[in-house]
């Protein structure tokens, strides 16, 4: 499946691009929704398990 879907660390802040459409936008977010508190974590320099 191609994607323009996209995601960066700008300035220390978690930037994800997500489609323009509400029911792609949700769909997309539910995928990448478990990973945001992980990410969190690694821009805080918190360890984690990885």
């Amino acid at each position: 499946i191609l994607s323009r879907n996209l995601a960066a660390v700008i300035d220390s802040t978690l930037v994800i691009c997500l489609p323009g459409k509400p029911k792609g936008a949700v769909e997309c977010l539910g995928f990448v929704e478990p990973a945001i508190p992980h990410c969190i974590k690694v821009l805080q320099e918190v360890p984690t398990s990885c």
